[in-house]
């Protein structure tokens, strides 16, 4: 295994850490109340896909901080998160950017 190869795959290692992170302290995992096998693994599973698609509007933003909201949420998030943020200093039909929601 060359260097390169090695730093490769310490950079994978490091988005593995990123996402447990989101997964345990974004989502707060181990706060959890449920008490039964089947109840925790699908609780996880939804969390799981939560964080990933937290971290991967992070990548996304760390890539390119313009892409428009819809290359990572659906209209319908859109609107639900229109309505959620108040902060309605910005011009809601333009300038929306996906790092909004992020």
């Amino acid at each position: 295994m060359d260097a390169i190869q090695k730093l490769q795959w310490y950079a994978l290692r490091w988005k593995i850490e990123v996402f447990h992170k989101i997964l345990k302290s974004g989502c707060k995992v181990k706060e959890s109340k449920l008490r039964t096998a089947e109840r925790l693994v699908n609780l996880i599973s939804i969390y799981c896909i939560l964080s990933w698609r937290i971290f991967w509007m992070t990548m996304m933003n760390r890539s390119t901080n313009d892409a428009p909201p819809d290359f990572g949420l659906t209209q319908t998030e859109i609107q639900v998160l229109d309505e959620l943020i108040k902060d309605k200093s910005y011009d809601q039909e333009q300038n929306k950017m996906l790092t909004l929601y992020y």
